[in-house]
């Protein structure tokens, strides 16, 4: 393949969607309030977790100071919140980060955005139908589970599940019903559910600061002494800590913040609405903002409230709240917590399976995916076939693989679509245009020798024209010192690759600290001085591109903080996904082959960015009356 070839294939791997805001029409039914995208928010986000995991991290990594935790993983949730709210304003379309991608970053990109997001809502809905289909279970005695051990154990262990879970498949196909059977319908149900987990988990909170002792939030040697067989303080602190409000220590803090901050992981599907919203440029943002608060304060008054029902070393990991009311004589509370727990779990449910559909229909209408997923019930306007086939698909693997293996890989998909959108906030922030058109004007003038376009800035208030340097020429100093309060070509470009190189920082920094974290924290020279290093040049990459000048576009919500907030959602990330095992990042490596196989068959020759570039090109070359051999140029085959 010769040079010029290399670089035209590059360029279809990087080619960027024009989105077309000007029409209004859409093939969705806009029929969702602010109200409905909280409650879809808080319902995907707010799943059995609460009723699992305060327990889970309490008893085994922060003690009282899990409430520290959720703060932390709600502080870094708001971060990547932030920026899918931005782009919720920015972007009134449907197909979240792998739409955001498309138009930022690249069609490459994208497609692995939009390919393991749809991994991640499948993986996420089996494993929540089969969590239902247990906690149900659980309340009937095991009596489901007996009976298909009984009938139909299956004998693959590591692979397929013990049983097929028919409950679970059963759940699933009736959920893709009431999907397909229309959207409006579907809200109504999530908020019904909703209500009642927020009223359950409310009885919840208010129980525990009734029924609680402060004294379980500053425990002594002796409490451990006096409630356990261990007769020493070296094996309490060994399984228990030091007691105290944190007993673990700050480690012990941070590491349950990791494990609590997938706790509010389900809030992007509110961008998968854009086009089902009635007002997406202003409701997106609230529903976003206003999901994760809800969330936190959730979280924030179960974890106090369990801690203080009864002492932390005490909590039982996998059903906690049941054991709490128990201890403080509630125990019929049980079946309260029952009824919130079945209502959380199918609300989170619907929302791992209602933004799946969306994505895969985005995905096909672009021609990434085969575009017979694109089709569209005239009836409910929703995107019925791609709604019924990943339902299937999501049934089936409940029905029979084991998961526990498998739900990792939903946090890759999930925090390398968080990193993403980040990035793309970041770099459209500083870009000159927008994503519809540019805004330079064609009317050209000629200041001082140097070519300028007359720059046309949207103000809430009103109509300003700057004259703009269309291309100026690099130097070191435009590094620090720009031109113009205005971006231009070449302030973009210095942005576009600073972000790049800050991106490529962080993903070894976090490499170090992930392998060599021991050494790092030993205060080893050799990891420490490296360390520093990579943090000396991030730094340096921060204040290159906080120097460069900022966009003036109107927006109905911006990401404050500039480049911090953004750049501190990408580090945030990225660690969190070199936290996980070896074989997660196989598991991973596997999928990705299957959707590169995919895409370099099909989508990159039947995508409408490469049917647009080709049909300019032969216009071009038509209108110029030079001949066309196949082959010349690889984006004109086809």
């Amino acid at each position: 393949m010769t040079g010029k070839n290399l670089a035209s294939y590059g360029k279809m791997l990087l080619r960027r969607r024009l989105l077309d805001c000007s029409e209004e029409e859409t093939r969705f039914a806009r029929c969702l309030s602010t109200l409905d995208l909280i409650a879809l928010g808080v319902g995907s986000t707010l799943g059995a977790g609460v009723y699992v995991l305060a327990g889970e991290v309490a008893r085994e990594k922060a003690g009282p100071a899990i409430v520290l935790c959720f703060l932390i993983a709600a502080l870094s949730s708001v971060l990547a919140g932030l920026c899918y709210a931005e782009f919720g304003a920015r972007v009134p379309k449907t197909g979240s980060a792998y739409l955001y991608s498309y138009v930022t970053v690249g069609e490459i990109w994208a497609f692995i955005t939009g390919w393991n997001l749809i991994l991640s809502y499948v993986i996420g809905t089996a494993s929540v139908a089969r969590a239902w289909s247990s906690t149900f279970d659980n309340l009937v005695e095991q009596k489901i589970s007996s009976f298909f051990k009984a009938s139909m154990s299956i004998k693959v262990e590591g692979v397929l599940a013990e049983y097929p879970d028919i409950f679970a498949l059963v759940l699933v196909l009736l959920l893709t019903g009431l999907l397909a059977f229309g959207v409006s319908e579907s809200a109504l149900v999530n908020k019904i559910f909703t209500g009642v987990n927020l009223v359950v988990l409310g009885f919840v909170i208010i129980s525990g600061f009734v029924k609680g002792n402060v004294h379980n939030w500053n425990l002594t040697v002796e409490d451990f002494l006096n409630s356990t067989n261990m007769n020493t303080t070296e094996a309490i602190e060994k399984s228990f800590g030091s007691g105290g409000f944190a007993p673990f220590g700050f480690t012990g803090i941070l590491s349950g913040a990791a494990t609590c901050f997938y706790a509010f992981v389900g809030f992007d599907c509110i961008a998968t609405t854009s086009e089902e919203a009635k007002s997406p440029q202003r409701s997106i943002p609230i529903g976003i903002v206003a999901s994760l608060l809800i969330c936190f304060f959730a979280y924030f008054g179960v974890s106090a409230a369990l801690t203080l029902m009864m002492p932390y070393f005490k909590l039982n990991t996998q059903s906690p709240l049941p054991e709490a009311f128990s201890y403080v004589g509630w125990g019929p509370a049980r079946y309260i917590v029952a009824v919130g727990s079945l209502c959380a779990l199918s609300t989170s449910l619907l929302g791992s399976m209602f933004p799946m559909p969306r994505v895969i229909y985005a995905m096909a209408e672009d021609g990434l995916l085969f575009r017979v997923l694109s089709r569209m019930s005239k009836r409910t306007k929703t995107p019925l076939l791609a709604t019924i086939v990943s339902g299937i698909v999501a049934a089936l693997m409940a029905f029979l693989f084991e998961l526990a293996a498998l739900v990792d890989l939903m946090s890759i998909g999930t925090l390398l679509a968080y990193s993403l959108v980040a990035v793309c906030v970041l770099i459209l922030r500083y870009q000159p245009g927008t994503l519809s058109t540019p805004r330079y004007s064609e009317k050209m003038v000629d200041v001082s020798g140097e070519k300028t376009a007359m720059t046309e800035v949207d103000s809430a208030d009103e109509f300003a024209t700057e004259t703009v340097p269309l291309k100026e020429k690099f130097t070191m100093r435009l590094l620090l010192v720009p031109n113009c309060d205005l971006p231009t070509k070449t302030s973009g470009t210095i942005v576009y690759v600073t972000t790049a190189i800050i991106c490529t920082l962080f993903t070894v920094l976090c490499c170090i600290l992930s392998v060599k974290g021991s050494a790092v924290m030993a205060m080893e020279p050799l990891w420490v001085a490296l360390c520093m290093v990579l943090f000396l040049l991030s730094v340096a990459c921060t204040v290159i591109i906080w120097r460069q000048p900022e966009s003036k576009e109107s927006l109905t919500f911006k990401v404050p903080f500039l480049p911090l907030l953004p750049l501190l959602s990408i580090f945030v990330n990225v660690y969190l996904m070199m936290q996980l095992d070896m074989g997660t990042w196989v598991r991973f490596a596997v999928w990705m082959a299957i959707g590169f196989v995919i895409y370099f068959a099909y989508g990159i020759w039947n995508s409408t960015e490469a049917q647009k570039m080709s049909t300019k090109k032969y216009e071009s070359a038509l209108r110029a009356k030079t001949p066309i051999y196949r082959g010349e140029d690889s984006e004109l085959e086809g």
